[in-house]
């Protein structure tokens, strides 16, 4: 099949800035559209609202800080069938964990905690960042839902928030593990916990399993702290469509 030559394909914005039928774009997204890309009024651009929404807009007064826009048509998104929760320790090299990030975004992942663990070699981590990361994702591969990135937070922390549906602590102290692909039972929320290059420590299984977490592995091979929370929620993410 040959493209369409004529095809100019809009660009995608972000913005919660909403009113009526004007939407606003500020700061980073102001600039990248009128510094990067160069657009003008009279432009056309599709912006994601974090919430389900796709809006078609012409854009009206263009800056480096500020951009409105006309709304021309509103699409909305069914809600996600399921919904996976993603509990991982940061990487020593950040670089790892924005990959892990990138990729579980573009499966449609709907939240993200960083987790710190006894045994983590990373102990802080830059939020904005990483929220970036998120942003870029979801964008680039056209989702209209944005994951939630939450704080750094404690294992101890973590297993004291409220939670439903399956929960899953994926780890390799338990030589009998369950593979995960066999525990899922397409579940509408799903909890998945990645430990660190180390793996959890004993006790933090142990706490999990106190709190509800079923003890699953994702095979034989030991994965790297990033491939194991993309390997995961693809397992969830096959499994669910099959």
């Amino acid at each position: 099949m040959v493209a369409n030559s004529t095809f100019i394909p809009m660009h995608w914005f972000y913005t919660t800035q909403i009113e009526g039928n004007i939407l606003q774009l500020q700061e980073e997204e102001a600039r990248h559209c009128s510094k990067v890309l160069r657009l003008q009024a009279g432009d056309s651009i599709q912006a994601i609202d974090g919430k389900g929404r796709l809006y078609t807009a012409s854009i009206e007064s263009i800056s480096k800080r500020d951009v409105q826009a006309h709304i021309v048509s509103v699409q909305e998104s069914p809600a996600p069938e399921y919904h996976i929760h993603l509990a991982i320790a940061p990487t020593k090299n950040i670089s790892r964990l924005e990959w892990c990030i990138e990729k579980v975004c573009e499966m449609g992942i709907t939240q993200i905690t960083p987790l710190l663990c006894q045994r983590s070699e990373r102990k802080v981590i830059k939020q904005d960042r990483l929220q970036k990361i998120v942003l870029s994702a979801v964008k680039q591969s056209q989702k209209t839902f944005m994951p939630t990135l939450q704080p750094l937070t404690s294992v101890k922390d973590y297993l004291l928030q409220e939670r439903i549906g399956a929960q899953y602590i994926c780890h390799c102290a338990y030589e009998d593990n369950t593979h995960l692909a066999k525990l899922y039972q397409k579940e509408k929320h799903i909890h998945l916990m990645i430990g660190p290059e180390g793996d959890f420590h004993p006790e933090e299984v142990e706490a999990a399993l106190s709190s509800g977490f079923r003890s699953t592995g994702l095979g034989k091979e030991r994965l790297r702290t990033e491939t194991a929370g993309v390997h995961a929620c693809s397992i969830i993410h096959t499994l669910h469509q099959i």
